[in-house]
């Protein structure tokens, strides 16, 4: 009889069940959602579904409304990934990431002594990397998609030529940053003009392009009239892209990175992005410990989460890039002796120090700017995409004649082992520049499931913070019972190896868990910072409802049917 007993204890270990049903404080709907950046993109993307159109449909929809409606992120001119999952449980990830150049070269960025050249990887047009998003959502189209292309592109040509309002948070953006687009496009681009709160911008020249997309399909945007266009643009900028960089192009499947946690099961994104595999380092060192016990945003909770952080953004440096380049030893990163290793010299007496943290040892970047949104559809598929631009309007270069701004992607690559790039992420050889490369990421679409069953679907934008926002949603619903919009609204704390800091939203946390971390020697930065992340995520509720969390630190919206 004892020995019964104590299997079907080891079998409840990290099972977590949830007996009182969380209210939830977000949008409830029964059918379907999208919640996105901004509340234009997320109609649009219901609208699409609300016709019989499925998440695939909705996703090449809310992509490129998000272009029209929130140029800052939302983008032609960039790229980005998606994860999803198909009623019948299929799952499967799509690699729109943008590519080095045919011409680019290791050493781009130095100069004659091999230093980094300051804003040349971020502020010149030779920051540009090929774009992705066209040949992603039709890829995604051809593959998954249900209704014609004319009519997913119909409402978004007409927003465009309609015109989105500007809101009090887009006002201020445009302000902070009108210097830089007036240097780089001059004082008559479209986005150059003085915009106020509750003007309206249309965008006649963006709407002109989608047409023709939609009209010739992918190839207009990479070897048609667009291209063309595009090409002489760059080129007359000192861009190194080219018509064959553009016919080259191609978006690639690539095969989910999945793994436990107690009794979930999280799908994200593989390399090129490091969203997934950071994630799951994370969360397995966190797994042996009493998070819901030790309290939402405790000292104790905090700390345990930092530490693994810390360690996972260490091997980040050192292991990561694209996998069609470089060999990445991600089971061995990802497996259970060797995180309990990192972990072993953790206690929670004294703060580890990064410098005495290197990358483990196993055998064998990016933007404050990018946008995530996160869709479910009627007939249970469920799409998390992030998309970037890399910085804030990416380069900052606006091609009046397509009506798009174009990435400042080149920036993630590491321009030279050990130099931090503008989110002070340290990159090492696996993330070197080589043609037709694509950049390290750290965009961390990711969809959940719980008994076999969908559960959320989250992701966020912010840079080297994606990954820590990601897993503090999931932490938020899963360990301390918070209803999905409560798990988005809740301070965030992120903490990246180097530099040797955590970050801590401004004036969310109470001083007396500030004295106890810094008590034991951790470093505390609560000046002004970005918002560390703005997620959009989707719970499905005990009864199959869906409730949506829209970040309110941004404009964003979750709409439904």
């Amino acid at each position: 009889m004892k020995k019964i007993i104590i299997l079907l204890s080891v079998f409840c270990v990290g099972c977590k069940t949830q007996s009182v049903m969380v209210k939830p404080t977000g949008l409830v709907v029964d059918k379907a959602m999208v919640v996105s950046a901004r509340e234009e993109a997320s109609k649009i993307g219901v609208e699409i579904m609300n016709k019989g159109g499925n998440a695939f449909d909705a996703m090449v929809a809310t992509e490129l409304a998000l272009a029209v409606a929130y140029p800052y992120a939302g983008n032609l001119g960039g790229g980005g990934f998606m994860v999803y999952r198909k009623a019948n449980g299929e799952t499967g990830t799509l690699d729109y990431r943008e590519k080095a150049p045919l011409a680019a070269t290791k050493d781009m960025f130095l100069d004659d002594k091999g230093n980094v050249i300051k804003g040349k990887s971020t502020t010149t047009a030779l920051a540009i990397g090929i774009p992705g998003t066209i040949a992603g959502v039709f890829e995604v189209h051809k593959k998954l998609g249900s209704l014609p292309i004319e009519e997913i592109l119909k409402p978004v040509i007409e927003l465009a030529e309609r015109g989105v309002i500007v809101t009090n948070k887009q006002e201020k953006r445009l302000n902070e940053y009108r210097n830089e687009l007036i240097k780089i496009n001059g004082v008559n681009s479209l986005l150059s003009t003085v915009f106020k709160e509750n003007d309206t911008i249309k965008y006649p020249a963006l709407a002109a392009t989608l047409r023709r997309i939609s009209k010739n399909g992918r190839d207009e945007f990479y070897k048609g009239e667009t291209a063309k266009i595009l090409v002489q643009y760059l080129q007359e900028k000192g861009a190194i892209i080219t018509m064959e960089d553009l016919a080259k192009y191609e978006a690639k499947w690539r095969t989910p990175l999945t793994f436990k946690y107690k009794d979930l099961k999280i799908i994200s994104m593989p390399p090129p992005s490091s969203g997934g595999i950071c994630l799951a380092q994370i969360f397995k060192m966190i797994a042996p410990y009493d998070l819901e016990k030790m309290g939402h945003n405790s000292s104790k909770s905090i700390q345990v989460i930092v530490e693994a952080e810390r360690r996972a953004y260490a091997d980040r440096s050192y292991f990561l890039g694209d996998p069609d380049f470089v060999k990445i030893p991600l089971k061995a990163l990802m497996a259970d002796d060797y995180l309990k290793q990192r972990m072993a010299n953790f206690n929670f007496d004294k703060a580890t120090l990064s410098s005495d943290i290197k990358e483990g040892n196993v055998n064998y970047n990016e933007s404050t700017e990018t946008t995530h949104y996160s869709i479910v559809d009627q007939f249970g598929n469920a799409i998390a995409a992030t998309t970037t631009l890399n910085a804030g309007y990416g380069s900052k270069y606006y091609c009046d004649a397509l009506g798009f701004f174009l990435n400042n992607e080149m920036d993630d690559f590491s321009t030279k082992p050990g130099e931090p790039n503008m989110f002070g992420l340290v990159g090492n050889e696996a993330n070197s520049i080589a043609p037709q490369k694509r950049m390290l990421s750290s965009m961390t679409p990711t969809i959940v499931e719980k008994n076999e069953k969908l559960f959320m679907v989250v992701g966020s934008p912010g840079g080297s913070t994606i990954i820590t926002s990601v897993l503090q949603t999931i932490l938020n619903v899963y360990e301390y019972s918070l209803s999905m919009q409560e798990a988005v609204n809740a301070p965030r704390f992120h903490h990246q190896w180097l530099p040797d800091l955590i970050t801590f939203e401004p004036n969310t946390f109470d001083t007396k868990t500030f004295d106890i971390l810094k008590s034991k020697g951790y470093k505390i930065n609560e000046k002004t910072t970005p918002v560390i992340g703005k997620v959009d995520a989707i719970l499905v509720l005990p009864n199959q409802t869906l409730e949506g969390g829209a970040d309110f630190r941004g404009d964003d919206k979750a709409v439904g049917f």
